[in-house]
């Protein structure tokens, strides 16, 4: 055990700028660097927060003038930050709220192996607890093994033994660093620890989210935040497996953060990461996920790992998904948000009264959402004006597409609250119908499609197979609708699935710009079968597609039953049921 004198402040510290002035390359001034975060504008949701340079120098400063590397051949010189890690710092101590705190309490870092992760882990722990002027704060750097969190902490302690003033102003200890006087400490704790109750946290950095089994410590140390004034929860990773688990919840949100699809100004993405169609043998493809490269991980390194995967496919996901950070099986996101976009722009829906069209109604549980969606063919009439299946019907150019959804007012209160999704802001703006209470209100909904079917020819109804004995269903089919049971199989969804993909790419899906069907369009993930035949799959996918679904059974009743897909191996054999 280590220990020396305590202080309660920063005032002992080297004064900051004149060391990192003297030793920094770089040119980027600090209101340059903030927008050097990928894919992101931190202007475009900033609302009343502004920046203060002062305080990101102050932070920046801190790096290179208190801090040094600790390995390899740059071990005891200054730790001089990167452009990337300069819009990092920059971003996250320089914006501040109306009332002088921080503007992001969510930080999610993702990049590639060997880029310095640990290292910056290391070193913002010690910022926020020597220079951030919280009384008894409590830093932890926390993985989901004891030797993950451990490296973070040890990095960051021989920081601390390398630079005496430091070293004087705390006591250095086997397990935490602490500042006595202020009562506050720094340690590093795990998914495995004793005890995972009783804290106080100021700020939490997540070292590998991705090994993160469950999200229980993760939840833990995010809730101990809640009575700090400006807490800062930092997830740093690479790529998870795809699977259910908490870091690819986050990097979802994170990406729709960065896409505009949710507006969450307190949350900071950045995303380094290659896309799945790029040559992932191309080292020019490499910097998108290594921004370090060249710097903390050779190009050379990268060309070993890349000869091992060219030479054993069974290494290949695991270059992309560690060193590209692609997510290499099947729960990705189907469709490109950028494609989708160009599917946008305004038309008049009035303009649609009393023209053909075809419906497809997503039920969700009794509290859950309902969809309707209802398609126009462009270009043609595609079966829909005559009803017959003559074959000299116009070829169809395109779709037009409206949405209806319906929420219970109490679940979308809860929803908007545990996965910070705007279903009221939504329902203000009139995109959303909330039903009273809890449950959802079948007798609002037949009302409401009633309404809809006057004002549309609406040929047929397609509803989920499972639900055709539903009220519901048997009450529009009372009401007059052609109500047809749509499987939601590969042989029933994997036909319209295709044909809706190429509709997209072809920009000619022209959804008006639709948000909740926006946010939905990236949450789609898609199963696909040995027959290569694929289908949306809500087990997999990150949030809600109902309104997808929707529009996938209308289309499915548009194309005609002659578009039949594979027959996989699922539907020949029937469905197994267990229990």
């Amino acid at each position: 055990m280590t220990t020396s004198r305590s202080s309660s402040t920063s005032d002992s510290l080297p004064p900051l700028g004149a060391t990192a002035q003297a030793a920094s390359t770089d040119d980027h001034t600090t209101d340059l660097a903030i927008d050097l975060v990928p894919g992101y504008d931190p202007h475009a949701a900033s609302g009343e927060c502004v920046f203060d340079e002062q305080a990101a120098r102050h932070a920046l400063d801190f790096f290179s003038s208190c801090l040094t590397h600790v390995k390899g051949e740059l071990a005891g010189q200054p730790f001089i930050l990167e452009p990337w890690q300069e819009g990092i710092i920059a971003n996250v101590f320089g914006w501040k709220r109306p009332d002088g705190t921080r503007r992001y309490r969510e930080v999610f870092i993702y990049v590639g192996r060997k880029n310095g992760k640990t290292l910056i882990a290391g070193a913002i722990c010690l910022y926020m607890l020597f220079c951030d002027g919280e009384p008894g704060a409590e830093i932890y750097c926390a993985a989901a093994e004891r030797d993950q969190a451990a490296l973070a902490f040890d990095v960051a302690k021989q920081m601390v033994l390398n630079e005496p003033v430091l070293a004087g102003a705390c006591g250095i200890y086997a397990k935490s660093i602490a500042i006595e006087q202020a009562g506050s400490c720094f340690k590093a704790i795990s998914a495995d620890a004793n005890t995972k109750h009783g804290y106080n946290s100021h700020c939490v950095v997540i070292d590998e989210l991705h090994a993160q089994r469950t999200p229980e410590l993760v939840d833990v140390l995010v809730t101990s935040t809640g009575a700090r004034r400006q807490p800062l929860i930092i997830y740093i990773t690479t790529a998870d497996y795809d699977r259910p688990s908490i870091c690819n919840d986050r990097y979802d949100y994170a990406c729709k953060v960065r896409d505009g699809v949710i507006d969450d100004p307190s949350f900071l993405p950045v995303i380094y990461e290659a896309n799945r169609d790029d040559d992932w043998r191309d080292p020019d493809v490499w910097k998108k996920a290594n921004p370090n490269l060249g710097v903390s991980i050779s190009e050379e390194y990268l060309k070993r790992e890349c000869r091992r995967a060219v030479d054993s496919p069974a290494y290949e996901n695991t270059f992309k998904r560690l060193h590209l950070n692609i997510r290499t099986e099947q729960d990705v996101r189907w469709l490109s948000l950028a494609k989708w976009d160009t599917c946008g722009g305004a038309f008049d829906a009035e303009s649609l009264a009393n023209q053909p069209c075809w419906a497809g109604l997503d039920l969700g549980s009794t509290s859950d959402l309902t969809s309707l969606c209802l398609l126009f063919p462009i270009g043609g009439v595609d079966k829909a004006e005559d009803g017959n299946d003559d074959d000299s019907d116009a070829e169809v150019e395109g779709y037009r597409a409206l949405w209806w959804f319906w929420v219970p007012r109490e679940n979308a209160e809860v929803r908007e609250r545990r996965d910070r999704v705007p279903y009221l802001t939504w329902a203000n703006q009139d995109y959303i119908e909330l039903t009273p209470g809890d449950e959802t209100d079948y007798r609002h909904i037949r009302k409401r499609v009633n309404e809809v079917g006057e004002q549309y020819q609406i040929l047929e109804v397609a509803a989920d197979r499972l639900f055709q004995g539903a009220q519901l269903c048997q009450d529009l089919a009372d009401d007059g609708f052609e109500v047809v049971p749509f499987g939601q199989g590969f042989l029933s969804m994997a036909a319209p699935t295709q044909e809706f993909e190429r509709l997209v790419n072809r920009g000619v899906l022209h959804h008006g710009d639709n948000p909740v069907v926006r946010w939905m369009a990236s949450n789609v993930s898609v199963k696909i079968d040995p027959a290569g035949n694929m289908k949306p799959d809500k087990s997999r996918s990150a949030e809600k597609i109902d309104g997808i679904v929707a529009a996938i059974m209308a289309l499915g009743r548009a194309i005609g039953r002659e578009a039949v897909p594979h027959k996989s191996v699922y539907e020949t054999r029937g469905i197994l049921w267990i229990g």
